[in-house]
């Protein structure tokens, strides 16, 4: 069996609520489950080029964010592909822009991820606060299962953290 090449990175900014969301939940993922070799958790916050490192060459990449796609706030949204690329040209935040270039450089190079998967949220309260809102916090488990079902059918076999 092929070794597992797996990035799951959260971005976002914590202190804007909802904002926060993709951050939160690579937290929440990497607290609760063991994760296989092969599978990296990273929390790229608000951070742009810095990123291209972590993403050049990978065989899975999947992000998770808050993302502005026109549902009710709180629904779980899963976008692949070059539509990726689509949703975040549709920012709510200057990170989005970022992650859009820090894409588009890796196609330059030659080296861009080979899947792509994109796991958001609806925000609904982008304030200044560190607490996401009810509706976001109502679906954020669903959110971490979408991934966690994700990665299982990449093959990576996760397991709950003992508490």
């Amino acid at each position: 069996m092929a070794s597992l090449d797996v990035l799951v990175l959260g971005i976002g900014n914590i202190l804007l609520k909802d904002e926060g969301v993709g951050v939160r939940a690579v937290e929440a993922l990497e607290g609760r489950y063991h994760l296989p070799d092969g599978v990296e958790i990273v929390d790229g916050g608000t951070a742009g080029f810095e990123l291209l490192g972590y993403i050049r060459d990978r065989e899975h990449l999947i992000v998770v964010d808050a993302i502005a796609h026109d549902q009710k706030p709180g629904t779980v949204i899963r976008v692949e592909g070059e539509d990726v690329r689509t949703t975040f040209s549709q920012r709510i935040s200057p990170h989005q822009l970022g992650i859009s270039d820090v894409l588009a450089a890796s196609l330059v190079t030659g080296e861009p991820p080979r899947n792509l998967v994109l796991f958001g949220i609806e925000p609904k309260d982008l304030d200044t606060g560190l607490e996401l809102s009810e509706e976001v916090s109502a679906n954020f488990d669903k959110l971490i299962h979408c991934i966690v079902e994700e990665l299982t059918s990449l093959g990576c076999k996760l397991s709950l953290r003992s508490n």
